[in-house]
């Protein structure tokens, strides 16, 4: 079990707290990892683009002019792909980008992101995450406190909209809830912070 210090918004530390290695010392595994991000971001996909084929584009297939004689290239029909307003070649359709992941999977590969994050001190823990008014300046103090010059992923317990409003004109700075929190948000930002609070749900959606 892994003992790190706690500390408050401006970076001095409050106490520590004990992480249980069930959820933070799992062992990296790269190949779930990947597998598990790339049905999320294939997820993400709406796979609703579509354009017309040549037997959909609005015309006829009759040839424009004749073979030979004219001087021009031969064409046998108006719609074909060259032509403006002709039909697309290998047009895309509606499809489905979904890949199913089985809960066990998802769940191996979450802690083995934040495992990860611990391991390569990468990890944060906050007493809380609070604002009393949605001030930029007070986000802006808390980033530098802890120095973070690369991404970092605040993980709280609920939906506060004053954080979100605070932190929404600093792009290096997201928040997740710790409900929404997974493996795409984890491996894409440097820096992880997790409240006490989050800690706290996560040790019970996620102890065995």
């Amino acid at each position: 079990m892994a003992k790190v210090k706690v500390f408050n918004m401006l970076a001095k530390e409050v106490g520590e707290v004990n992480l249980p290695d069930d959820l933070f010392a799992v062992e990296y595994n790269e190949p779930l990892i990947h597998e598990v991000v790339v049905a999320y971001n294939a997820n993400q996909r709406q796979g609703t683009k579509s354009t017309l084929t040549r037997s959909e584009v609005r015309g006829h297939a009759k040839k424009p002019w004749r073979q030979k004689g004219t001087g021009r290239a031969r064409q046998g029909s108006s719609k074909g792909p060259q032509w403006t307003g002709g039909g697309v070649v290998f047009a895309p359709k509606p499809r489905d980008f979904s890949k199913k992941v089985n809960k066990q999977k998802k769940r191996y590969a979450l802690l083995s992101a934040i495992s990860a994050k611990l391991a390569q001190n990468e990890l944060v823990v906050l007493d809380k995450f609070e604002f009393s008014a949605p001030k930029t300046k007070e986000a802006k103090a808390f980033v530098d406190a802890f120095k973070f010059d690369k991404s970092v992923l605040v993980v709280n317990d609920t939906n506060d909209q004053n954080a979100k409003l605070a932190t929404a004109n600093i792009p290096s700075l997201n928040i997740s809830e710790i409900d929404n929190l997974n493996v795409y948000e984890i491996i894409s930002n440097k820096n992880i912070v997790l409240t006490q609070s989050a800690i706290k749900q996560l040790e019970e959606a996620y102890a065995e």
